[in-house]
């Protein structure tokens, strides 16, 4: 039951996610250092960064199809969702993965340099890491060849061709 995925994985990652989030909270933690006017500056502009890039794929992403709702509607009412639509507009023209890479940004652009938050910081960032080199190879099975050729041209996290 494909309808079931998308929803179920949203449902499961935030299920397994918020408890992991609120035990953090609530262990003791060790201040490391506080952070120097150049690391505040950097955090600053990687949580805009961040924005740029959420807001960036929310223009171009259907909500409803990445939650797994639309799925679910299209189940309901007997219809075939249809294939992922390949695009190559807005943010995506400079980054393939702006949400990944948003979600990335957003975690080390959170203060508190505490040692619970930086294990945390890094699980997380692990977890994105990997859940993008997933969605690439599922990707690029899908897409095929057209898809191929944008990874060649197009950066996978960072918009760094901006600058060429």
């Amino acid at each position: 039951m494909l309808a079931f995925f998308r929803l179920g994985y949203v449902f499961c990652s935030l299920v397994t996610l918020l408890p992991l989030l609120y035990y953090a909270h609530t262990l003791p933690q060790r201040h490391l250092f506080t952070p120097a006017n150049w690391l505040l500056v950097l955090q600053g502009l990687l949580f805009l960064y961040a924005l740029i890039l959420f807001i960036g794929g929310l223009r171009v992403y259907d909500l409803r199809v990445f939650i797994g709702v639309q799925q679910w509607r299209d189940y309901q009412a007997g219809r075939t969702s249809p294939p992922p639509t390949f695009m190559q507009t807005g943010i995506l023209r400079h980054v393939r993965h702006p949400w990944y890479g948003g979600g990335l940004a957003l975690l080390w652009s959170l203060p508190n340099f505490t040692d619970v938050a930086l294990v945390t910081r890094t699980i997380l960032s692990c977890y994105l890491i990997v859940g993008t080199l997933l969605e690439e190879r599922k990707l690029k099975s899908v897409m095929g060849p057209s898809y191929q050729d944008y990874c060649r041209r197009v950066p996978m996290l960072l918009p760094w061709k901006l600058w060429r």
